[in-house]
């Protein structure tokens, strides 16, 4: 009998030992570049809804235009609580402020007092002014103007239906409206997309495309898609943080780092891959 079970006890060990030998020995599998990875921060990054930044912006706008909180919350974007009109008739008008001692500005005044009314409502505006450039100022047929701003707060430069500031007056400083889709505390929105790691190089991208369905609608509303032509002549330009809203959450932005691809031969112009995952995530 102590025979017997010192030869089962032995037939165990070497069993186990030659199961842990084979298990060892197992090539490792390689990490998926688009699966979970547990020690990196979320993906994408999220904007959510913030009662104290809406509450502070209506703050803002009544004060300045002397409307009621019932006029002035209509006029405020979802989300961002930024600026998207201003009151139709305001109790005391807007004014540009007064730069240069002549009756109308001339371009370089009326760019500087632009420059100080950007500053007195940096609150619904939704950007520090440094981070806005002009890039166009435009004369309206009815003798109105338009200026035309770009936020500019990340390395990458924002796509997508947000980041921008109008603003429209009249020759004596009227305001008559203005609306921003800029996005407020984009210095914590950077410092997130700081941390996450772009794993698709250029060449990844190209070849993503090319193996993808590219989904679209066309003008009439259809959706359509198609691959991307032989003949289509496909070179990444460059990287940007595109912006839309979330899937998942009503009340949430997701900022996306991608690749803006351009595309010939196509039934549209660009293509918006993501950097991080590979999807294609708008055109």
């Amino acid at each position: 009998m102590t025979l017997m079970r010192k030869q089962t006890a032995g037939s165990v060990i070497l069993l186990l030992a030659c199961a842990l030998f084979t298990g060892s020995c197992a090539p490792l599998q390689p990490p998926s570049a688009t699966g979970p990875h547990g020690n990196e921060p979320p993906y994408p990054v999220l904007f959510t809804d913030d009662s104290h930044r809406t509450e502070a912006a209506l703050a803002a706008v009544t004060r300045l235009t002397q409307a009621t909180t019932s006029q002035t919350i209509e006029r405020l974007q979802p989300i961002t609580a930024t600026i998207e009109s201003l009151p139709s008739n305001p109790a005391t008008p807007l004014y540009l402020p007064k730069v240069g001692a002549a009756a109308v500005m001339n371009e370089e005044e009326t760019r500087e007092s632009l420059r100080r009314f950007i500053r007195n409502w940096r609150d619904v505006i939704g950007s520090e002014p440094a981070k806005l450039s002009l890039v166009e100022r435009l004369d309206q047929p009815d003798g109105s103007k338009v200026a035309n701003y770009e936020q500019r707060p990340f390395r990458y430069p924002i796509r997508g239906n947000y980041g921008k500031f109008q603003i429209r007056f009249a020759t004596d400083r009227h305001v008559l409206n203005m609306i921003s889709t800029c996005i407020p505390d984009a210095d914590r929105i950077q410092t997130a997309l700081a941390a996450i790691t772009v794993r698709l190089k250029a060449e990844d991208a190209i070849k993503q495309l090319k193996e993808s369905e590219i989904k679209y609608t066309d003008p009439q509303g259809n959706k359509l898609s198609f691959r991307a032509p032989a003949a289509s002549d496909i070179n990444p330009r460059e990287l940007v943080v595109y912006i839309l809203p979330s899937k998942d959450r009503p009340d949430a932005l997701e900022f996306h780092l991608a690749w803006e691809i351009p595309l010939t031969n196509a039934p549209v112009k660009t293509v918006y891959l993501d950097a991080v995952n590979g999807e294609i995530i708008a055109t």
